[in-house]
């Protein structure tokens, strides 16, 4: 990782800081065993004129009395000026223990110093990204339980009703229209977790070719072909050709992502658009649609694991599609990101052509 000049400014200062500490120990170990030598000499408990106390025996008292003095020192020291340090130590711990409501705050001059700000914000900006994935990952255990649960009680009641028989045709093709549609949405769930699993456990983008991304768009498209025939909803899709080199099935679930999202959030009869712009060296792909727009609140955190802007739920989803997007197109070098206007939602993916 980097390290930026005042980054680089804030270490030095954090080891002056400490070796500073060190010396002070140092010199005030010195001065007080300088005293209390002379301390003795000066009441006469030690007589330097002695023959017993030449310079080996003053040695030896010196180191003696300065072991004794440093003892102390330390023992002070592991009180006061090194207090920080024990309450760092004490937050540590309190979040290798699962508590992530450990804070780390100082009072008084040392909260001013450079070094120890950095650690501060450091730490507890490190506590709320892991609070917030620790409680995004509880509410995706719920969520994924009972989205799981729902279409498998299903299946299990119209096989059950199915079992039975004597129904007329038309129920029997009803109920085995929604045991596959129940099937197909367990299926859409358990592929979204294992892509994610898969491109997050991916730092290096393999199987580089060249495709045609027009082509690619109208396909992705065809394969939602019964979510949006049953919403009735307009595609407008670009019909000039562009050609891009990546990993064209890693591309493939971008667009399928973005354009069920699409579709999920657009009303009956609504549109959906893709468009695809060539500027500046790069590859400017859009997807649109109208409908409920995406709270101002929550388009920052969109693309994080397991986040729904839908917080009723009331809308399939786990929050792992545009998770899965975000790192596709990061291994690619692009970016993504959204916009909400005029009740008009759109993602705009970049890539460089």
């Amino acid at each position: 990782m980097k390290i930026d000049t005042e980054e680089r400014k804030s270490r030095f200062t954090l080891a002056l800081l400490f070796s500073g500490m060190v010396l002070l120990f140092l010199i005030a170990n010195a001065i007080l065993t300088g005293l209390l030598i002379f301390y003795m000499v000066y009441h006469g408990q030690l007589q330097l004129g002695d023959a017993e106390l030449k310079a080996g025996s003053l040695v030896l008292n010196l180191l003696l009395w300065s072991i004794v003095i440093g003892a102390v020192l330390a023992a002070l020291a592991s009180r006061f000026p090194l207090k920080p340090i024990n309450k760092i130590l004490n937050a540590i711990n309190r979040l290798a223990a699962g508590d992530y409501t450990a804070r780390l705050s100082f009072k008084g001059p040392i909260s001013k110093a450079p070094p120890v700000r950095e650690i501060t914000n450091s730490f507890n900006l490190m506590a709320t990204e892991l609070q917030h994935t620790e409680e995004l990952r509880s509410d995706f255990v719920n969520i994924f339980s009972h989205e799981f649960k729902t279409p498998i009680v299903s299946i299990a009641g119209f096989a059950k009703l199915l079992k039975r028989g004597n129904l007329p045709e038309e129920r029997q093709k009803e109920y085995l229209d929604a045991i596959e549609e129940g099937s197909m949405r367990l299926a859409q769930m358990a592929t979204n977790v294992l892509n994610l699993t898969k491109v997050e456990n991916q730092s290096i983008l393999t199987d580089v070719r060249r495709f045609n991304l027009s082509e690619q768009l109208r396909t992705s498209m065809l394969l939602l072909e019964s979510k949006w025939t049953k919403k009735h909803i307009e595609l407008l899709l670009p019909s000039e050709e562009y050609y891009m080199s990546g990993n064209e099935e890693l591309m493939k679930q971008v667009w399928i992502n973005l354009f069920d999202n699409a579709i999920k959030f657009s009303p009956d009869y609504g549109t959906v658009e893709a468009q695809i712009h060539l500027d500046g060296g790069c590859f400017h792909v859009l997807v649109s649609n109208f409908g409920e727009p995406i709270p101002e609140e929550s388009m920052g955190k969109i693309f994080n694991k397991f986040y729904q802007a839908d917080e009723s739920h009331a809308a399939e989803g786990n929050g792992v599609g545009l998770a899965v997007v975000k790192k596709i197109v990061d291994l690619h070098g692009g970016t993504v990101s959204a916009l909400c206007r005029d009740g008009k939602t759109t993602f705009t993916v970049t890539f460089p052509a």
